[in-house]
């Protein structure tokens, strides 16, 4: 299998609990080398198998790469998930220049749809599964410069929905996990503690939650045995937050 964004983060929990399940891992990177390659070293010196994997998820042709290593490495691919994603600066959306609003609906928004095309041949042979990763922004529209990230993964919900009826024709299911505010490198880079302590208090659950906390969704949702008539649904991971 292959996850994008899988250096650190809810990525990384992922990583770490597939190959804790048997699964063999490919780790997407872009930036984040150090992070990938320990991850890898961690699983394999537990007795997982894991590939770091270099590639921008905004270019086509690293997509087509990013598949084709891993689908070499494993002999095929039966499960992705879309996780790269980052909000790129809180800027206002009526503010921000189009080289901006570009990057940030090219790596949160098309980027799921480059990989799951280039996934598809190899997800289709054995009758895979795509999960991408969504947000609570996606339905509550974004606050302090997220609007843009906010509109991208409101994107992600709804291509979520799309991929799943166009492709489970071919046995490939679709579904999304939608984390709430999860104590990750993304907020240290964009939150203050200050904020992040006034969202904590409207959560129902008394905290926020961490990346280990929506590693479950996707489990359930890559088995088919747990999920196998569980299409097109996306999973809010967010400590009562948000209720739907």
């Amino acid at each position: 299998m292959l996850i994008t964004g899988a250096s650190t983060g809810i990525g990384a929990a992922l990583a770490r609990a597939f190959a804790a399940q048997g699964a063999k891992v490919g780790v997407n990177y872009h930036a984040s080398e150090g992070s990938a390659k320990a991850l890898v070293r961690e699983i394999e010196e537990k007795g997982g198998r894991a590939l770091a994997l270099k590639g921008d998820v905004t270019k086509l042709a690293d997509c087509e790469a990013i598949v084709s290593r891993t689908q070499e490495a494993f002999g095929g691919i039966d499960g992705l998930i879309n996780n790269a994603g980052l909000m790129l600066g809180r800027v206002d959306s009526l503010k921000a220049d189009d080289e901006h609003i570009s990057a940030v609906i090219d790596l949160n928004a098309r980027s799921v749809i480059s990989m799951t095309r280039a996934a598809r041949p190899w997800l289709a042979r054995k009758g895979g599964f795509v999960i991408n990763t969504t947000s609570i922004a996606a339905r509550n529209g974004g606050a302090n410069g997220a609007m843009l990230y906010a509109a991208a993964k409101g994107f992600v919900s709804t291509i979520t929905r799309g991929h799943a009826k166009e492709l489970i024709g071919e046995g490939i299911r679709v579904n999304g996990v939608s984390p709430g505010v999860i104590t990750t490198p993304f907020h240290d880079r964009y939150s203050t503690p200050e904020s992040l302590e006034a969202i904590r208090k409207t959560i129902p659950a008394s905290r926020l939650g961490t990346a280990e906390d929506c590693v479950g969704a996707y489990l359930f949702l890559a088995s088919e045995t747990l999920s196998g008539y569980v299409i097109g649904q996306i999973i809010e991971v967010n400590g009562g937050q948000l209720m739907p």
